[in-house]
């Protein structure tokens, strides 16, 4: 079940609220659960078992870390809790990748070696093992207490607005707002206009700007406008996809009380790489820092094992995104820009027009191996993009590109360049401080809930008229 779906808008969103809310507030948590797991098991109810499982031995393990706190043993348990998560991701994401590579060292492939079999990729099983160990890390490090209610854990785990694609969450930040949590109609409704949002986000310009990306990357040996449409359409789609999901999850969080942070900044204004990743999917960024940079000695080390770090957890990172080489080179790519900028200093430099044009070439250029399916299709790509394959566009492939497409991607770039702007206009035009820590409440609801309800309406109608289209982050 996907959020841009009939199903899940008119059928499941609607019941699951209505017994929510009917629901006392000490038995929501194993509604959340129950909720989740039907909502998980909608795609593979086979692969509910993994993500039971995997919570069980979290749960269990985190209670023997606090139990033995201040001692070796707690470091014991939380290495062989995560060991166990990490098995999980091995297995299910990455032995096919370990057996394909084994086989090309040979020449061959995996059926090649007498391997028939393939396993599935469970969908979410990144975010959800990503979830199980920081939660172990952190109660070893005594910055969560391992909580005694096994509901409101597993229901942590499962939390079907986050469950499959993000964004990543840490049970010390919800650990208070499963114990207590307001219900107030502002805050639904900016639940519904956040979802509304993040809808129109995806249905009405990532999956307009879908066609012209996968055209793009199907054709051999594209010629330079192609590649060039192609490699900003994907940059494109795959923002208002991935932040499209992440204002869906936060609105459906704010629905049910909860407040998660927003995993998305801005990231195509950044004037360095570093900025990128301070405004890119912004969970993995801090989850990446905070449980393997700094364990591994973050900047606090001399100046090459700095850069070192930087190299290794943007590796990670590229191959905690998928199970292949392209995933590598992405992370080299970005680590690689990373250490170099920060060996020159170059994000204490003045933010400029040309810096920020570079910035967006980087990240264009990362994009294209990110998402080729191989290394040679990538350099036949990039082959494109200079003009090697030709500099005018084949008319057979012209007449695939419909103007829709290209109007869409200039508004989408249109989007990215004033949304900084936009989001100032709108929270001093309709919102004013009110309540500790510069909290904001609604002055004037009416013209956000008419635009909101308007790309909602409009976002529904697309939804009608088109084919399955599943979030781009539904294969990490």
């Amino acid at each position: 079940m996907v959020f841009s779906s009939e199903i899940f808008l008119f059928l499941f969103l609607p019941t699951f609220l209505a017994l929510y809310y009917l629901t006392p507030f000490r038995f929501r948590s194993a509604l959340i659960l129950a909720g989740s797991y039907l909502f998980y098991g909608w795609w593979r109810f086979d692969f509910l078992l993994l993500l039971f499982l995997t919570t069980l031995w979290t749960y269990g393990i985190g209670h023997r870390i606090a139990a033995n706190l201040g001692t070796r043993r707690a470091r014991v348990w939380c290495g062989i809790g995560v060991t166990g998560c990490l098995s999980v991701l091995g297995v299910f994401k990455y032995l096919n990748f370990f057996i394909d590579s084994f086989a090309a060292l040979f020449g061959t492939t995996a059926e090649g070696l007498d391997i028939h079999w393939r396993l599935i990729l469970p969908i979410g099983v990144s975010f959800y093992v990503f979830h199980c160990i920081s939660y172990l890390v952190d109660v070893l490090r005594q910055d969560a207490k391992p909580t005694r209610n096994f509901f409101d854990f597993a229901a942590f785990i499962a939390l079907f607005p986050q469950l499959v694609a993000g964004p990543i969450l840490r049970f010390k930040d919800l650990a208070h707002q499963f114990e207590h949590r307001s219900h107030t109609p502002q805050k639904f409704a900016d639940g519904m206009a956040w979802f509304a949002i993040g809808l129109g986000k995806k249905v009405l310009i990532a999956d307009t700007l879908a066609p012209l990306a996968d055209l793009a990357f199907a054709t051999p040996d594209p010629s330079a406008p192609l590649a060039w449409a192609g490699g900003v359409a994907y940059m494109l789609q795959l923002y208002f996809d991935f932040s499209g999901y992440s204002d869906m999850a936060m609105g459906l969080g704010l629905m049910m009380g909860f407040k998660f942070r927003e995993n998305f900044d801005t990231p195509y204004i950044s004037a360095s790489i570093t900025e990128f990743w301070r405004r890119w999917h912004i969970s993995l960024s801090v989850w990446l820092r905070d449980y393997l940079y700094i364990p591994l000695g973050g900047n606090r080390v001399s100046g090459g094992r700095t850069y070192v770090n930087l190299m290794t957890v943007m590796v990670l990172g590229g191959l905690w995104h998928g199970a292949n080489w392209t995933f590598v080179v992405w992370g080299i790519w970005h680590g690689g820009w990373l250490a170099a900028e920060r060996w020159l200093g170059w994000s204490m430099r003045p933010r400029t027009a040309s810096r920020v044009a570079l910035t967006l070439l980087v990240v264009l250029l990362g994009w294209v191996v990110f998402r080729a399916p191989d290394i040679t299709q990538a350099v036949g790509f990039y082959a494109g993009m200079l003009g090697l394959n030709g500099l005018s566009l084949p008319v057979e492939v012209a007449l695939q590109i419909t103007r829709e497409s290209l109007v869409i991607m200039a508004f989408a770039i249109l989007v990215c360049a004033v949304e900084p702007m936009a989001r100032e206009i709108v929270v001093r035009r309709y919102y004013v401080p009110s309540g500790p820590g510069g909290a904001l409440a609604a002055t004037d609801t009416l013209v956000p809930m008419l635009v909101t309800s308007a790309i909602f309406a409009l976002s529904v109608m697309r939804l009608a008229e088109q084919s399955f289209s599943p979030f781009l982050y539904f294969q990490f």
